[in-house]
Formats: structure tokens, sequence, C-alpha cells
């Protein structure tokens, strides 16, 4: 006989107290109860059930048995969810926030090629660069730029979130091609954010592990770093942003990197989950796909946010 099928009966049979029970609930006759109680007690060489007229209770071996075959049902049980669980097809709805660049220029396409792969799911994406509180605003995966701080989430890293800066050719050949941040001090520069002379803006850029420190200046100044990039475009200085939108311009010649020698800044990017939700399918899947199409530098374990 099955020995599971005859460990599920006898604990059943411990649980109800008699294999008329255990018949009438699993479908079987009092016989057939009998008989897969008998072959368990037969394989281990003694017996696991006293039985008198209209009364069973386990012998002391049968308690101990009986413990253990919760445990071992209760494992077989989560295995074979496991594995069906891996074999269902992602469906439902996915709340996802991600910064604005980042989910307008990369996460979006990347997001359009998921659902064209999984017919099922829909995605809801909002936009913002504040921190947003993944219970007060029912979103179920984040992405987010920079250290992380939230103990409550659970990270996996994503490609770091490099930053470069680009100028146009028209603009290089009448102001030149900056080749050292030092060269940047003589340039248009079109920054990101307000500033002021107590608080300037700052730009870094690194070789061979030595950073250098620049203060742009320019005419130009924004706190939407897209009409940044198209000043840019239209040749009116140089900007500072990130390489994943910046080198479609530089693909399409729009644009020509600067400083090429001198990596700019990187910060670190995380997708997250909240810890105390559980990793349905159709979450497991997504952010699966989205670790594959934004690899990490190096290989990184799962890790709590702290």
């Amino acid at each position: 006989m099955d020995r599971l099928v005859s460990m599920r009966i006898f604990v059943k049979a411990a649980q109800l107290g008699s294999f008329a029970a255990v018949a009438e609930a699993m479908g079987l006759s009092p016989q057939m109860v009998a008989k897969h109680v008998a072959a368990l007690e037969s394989h281990l060489g003694t017996p696991l059930i006293h039985r008198i007229i209209r009364r069973q209770h386990l012998t002391d071996i049968g308690r101990m048995y009986y413990d253990r075959c919760q445990i071992v049902l209760t494992e077989v049980e989560e295995a074979d969810a496991i594995v069906l669980d891996m074999k269902a097809t992602p469906a439902g709805i996915i709340r996802v926030n991600a910064p604005v660049t980042f989910g307008t220029h990369a996460l979006s396409p990347f997001i359009t090629r998921y659902l064209g792969d999984y017919p099922e799911v829909e995605v809801e994406l909002t936009l913002s660069d504040r921190i947003v509180n993944p219970a007060e605003e029912n979103v179920e995966v984040i992405i987010r730029i920079g250290e992380l701080t939230d103990s409550a989430m659970v990270a996996w890293p994503l490609s770091p979130y490099k930053i470069i800066a680009c100028a146009s050719p028209a603009y290089l050949a009448r102001r030149g091609s900056p080749q050292i941040p030092a060269d940047l001090h003589h340039h248009d520069c079109l920054v990101y954010g307000f500033w002021s002379a107590s608080l300037p803006c700052r730009w870094f850029f690194s070789q061979d592990g030595r950073q250098e420190e620049v203060r742009p200046e320019g005419r130009f100044r924004s706190n939407d770093w897209k009409a940044l990039m198209q000043a840019a475009v239209a040749g009116y200085g140089v900007t500072l942003g990130p390489e994943d939108v910046l080198k479609d311009e530089i693909n399409k010649g729009n644009l020509v990197r600067v400083v090429p020698d001198y990596d700019g800044p990187s910060r670190p990017m995380h997708v997250l989950v909240p810890a105390a939700r559980k990793q349905t399918v159709k979450i497991r899947c997504f952010t699966q796909a989205l670790r594959a199409a934004f690899p990490p530098a190096a290989k990184t374990d799962l890790r709590q946010a702290v």
C-alpha cells in the first residue's frame, strides 16, 4: 500500500477516534481503513492503535508516530504547493511604483514587453520621486534609487543607476569637447534643480578610484530633467543625466558623451516588495523578469532592506 496514503488515514483515525468515522470522512470502507493502519503497524513492527469495542486510543509509540506523520504530511503538501505554484500562469493586477525618469524611459518599455509575454497580467504603474508607503498606497512592487532605509521591505539589487554627461555635436563644435571634469568650468551646464550660493549644485566624476568635484554653472536650470535633455539636444549646453535614457539620443547622433574617460555618479537601484506580503506567482514572476532585464553588476543575494 502507498505509505503516504496509509499515514494520512492513520492521522485521520487518531483525530476522529474510530475507523467508521474515518471511512465516512474519506469515502472508504471501514475494512480498507483497518487495512491501511494494519499495513503501517506491520511495516513498523509495533501496534499504533489499541482497539477495543467502540473505543480506540493511540499507543505511546502511536502518539510519537502521529506527531511525526503530521510533520511529514505537512511538508509533502507544502512541496506539492510549491511545484503547483511554479507551474501556475501569472495573472491579475500588479501595482508598481517607480521613479519618474526611470519609469518613463526604461521601465515602461520593459512592462509592455512583459505584458506581451503574460496576457493574463495587468500592470498599474505610478511614477513618483518620493518614497511611497506600500501599505497606505496599495503598492506591491517598488523600484527605488539610492540607499535603502526601510526594514519592512525585501530587496533585490538591480543594475546601478549610472549618470553621464552629454552635449550635442553642434554645441561641441562651437565650444570644444570637455575631456576632464575641470573643463566643465568653461562650459554652459544645464543644471537639474534650483540651487543657491549657500547650497551649490555639485557634479562628481571618478577615475581609478579618485573622485573630482565640479560646481556647474549655466543659464538654464530646471526641476524637470527631460526639459534639460531637450535643451542639450538643441545645443544649449552640457547635461548630466541617466545613461539608460541618454544612450538613445547618443545612438541617434543627437548627443555625444563628454568627459568620456571618467565615470559619472552611480546610485544603487533595487526592486522591493513588502516583507509581510506573500510572494504570489504574479509578483515572483514579475520581479524575476525585472532582475533579468536590469541585472546588477555583481551577483548579490536577496536581502532585507535596512
